[in-house]
This record gives structure tokens, C-alpha cells and sequence, in this order.
């Protein structure tokens, strides 16, 4: 298998990935008062009452996971975008963008998951960081590698720019 075919595949693998957290993110504003989260409910409930909690309690619950559709979509998007540039630009720094921003987020999200005995959480975390950082970090390697190959011009703004083949 070539490096430009293995390059194809992590990517084409990558915009699966933000496609997931397109449709997981449209999806959570539909689904969040549906019986096939109940458990999921329970769980989260369990974190913060001793016994059931108030109905009000259960429906703030479902506006703040519809409000998480929402941003997981806009993070989806920008996911795409990075991915893009870095597939049409080879550019390791959209690929250093998004292993900072899941370097960022994993830590946080799963310290406060544990804080709150939601372990679900964490293996979810884990699976998304498994998914997503490998294929990252080889096409950042990759991309720059690639680009400190190639002779550099000088835009117009004073930025260094690569090279085109003509």
C-alpha cells in the first residue's frame, strides 16, 4: 500500500468521523425525551440524587443535551473544514489544530465524567481519541515531512507558502 493511498483512506476515515459527529449532533435534539435514553437519563440522575430526580431536574437535562446537538454539528463542521484544508493544502498545521483540540478536550472531559461516575463517558472519549488521534498524528508527520521537502516561496503577506507544481 502507498503513503499517498494510506494518506486517502486516514482521511476519507477522518471525514467519517465528523460525518458521525454531524449526525450524532442532529440527532440529540430528537432523540434526548425519547424512551431509548431513559437508562442513560437514570444514570446521569444518579450523579447528582440520592433518589429520583424532580421532573424539573429531567428536563433541564434535556434541553442542556439538546443544546450539546447543536454544538457537537458546529464542531462537526469545523472538523470537516480542518480536514479539508489539510487534505487540499497538506497542511500539518490542520492536522496539529485538531490533535491539540482533542489533546484539549479528552482530559477535561473525562476528568469531569469521572468526578461524576459517569465511566460511559470515558470509554466513549477513549474510543473517539483511538478513532481519531492515530490517523491525525500520521498524517501530520506525513504532511510535514512532505512540506519540509519542498522549496518554499514567500507570499505576498510575508508568509511562507508551498511551492506549486506547475
Amino acid at each position: 500500500m502507498t503513503q499517498n493511498h494510506i494518506r486517502r483512506t486516514l482521511i476519507w476515515w477522518l471525514y467519517g468521523s465528523a460525518f458521525a459527529h454531524f449526525l450524532v449532533g442532529a440527532l440529540l435534539p430528537l432523540l434526548a425525551n425519547q424512551p431509548l435514553l431513559e437508562a442513560y437519563h437514570r444514570s446521569v440522575e444518579a450523579g447528582f440524587w440520592l433518589h429520583a430526580a424532580p421532573q424539573a431536574a429531567r428536563a433541564q437535562q434535556i434541553w442542556w443535551i439538546s443544546l450539546f446537538g447543536a454544538t457537537v454539528q458546529c464542531l462537526a463542521l469545523w472538523m470537516g473544514a480542518l480536514i479539508y484544508c489539510g487534505n487540499r493544502y497538506r497542511s500539518s498545521v490542520a492536522w496539529a489544530w485538531l490533535i491539540i483540540g482533542l489533546i484539549l478536550w479528552a482530559p477535561q472531559d473525562m476528568l469531569i465524567s469521572l468526578q461524576n461516575q459517569m465511566q460511559s463517558h470515558v470509554w466513549i472519549d477513549s474510543a473517539a481519541l483511538l478513532a481519531m488521534l492515530p490517523p491525525l498524528i500520521w498524517l501530520w508527520q506525513h504532511d510535514r515531512h512532505k512540506q519540509q521537502a519542498i522549496p518554499q516561496n514567500t507570499g505576498n503577506s510575508g508568509e511562507t507558502v508551498p511551492k506549486t507544481k506547475q
